[in-house]
């Protein structure tokens, strides 16, 4: 069989991947087969975890909301579907917002949300 003559590609690939695995425990970040092992698994929680967070802040968003609505006297679907009704789109960030920062503004809004409702 031929000799294969590598060049620094071997070298390159496990310096990067002991690059990323700076800062873990023990042999995680010292030896390479550990180190690649715990990279992959990192990589994949962030995969998963940018995913997540879209997911995450929602319910966020929706908890303030329903909290606003609820010191106003009504619940977070009749306000929700009570928006749509009246014709207002705003999206749940911006509610979020208003409920926690703008509370007359978000109390307006819930008797908008009222009114199209009746």
């Amino acid at each position: 069989m031929p000799r294969v003559k590598r060049s620094t590609n071997r070298r390159d690939s496990r310096r990067k991947t002991l690059a990323l695995a700076k800062g873990y425990f023990l042999t995680k970040s010292k030896l390479y087969r550990a180190a690649q092992e715990a990279v992959e698994k990192a990589l994949r929680y962030a995969y998963v975890g940018r995913r997540r967070k879209k997911r995450d802040f929602r319910r966020l968003f929706i908890l303030r909301i329903n909290a606003g609505c609820r010191q106003n006297g009504l619940s977070y679907s009749k306000f929700i579907g009570g928006l749509k009704k009246a014709g207002l789109d705003l999206n749940r960030k911006i509610l979020a917002d208003l409920a926690a920062n703008e509370p007359a503004a978000f109390a307006s809004l819930v008797e908008k949300a009222k009114l199209a409702q009746a």
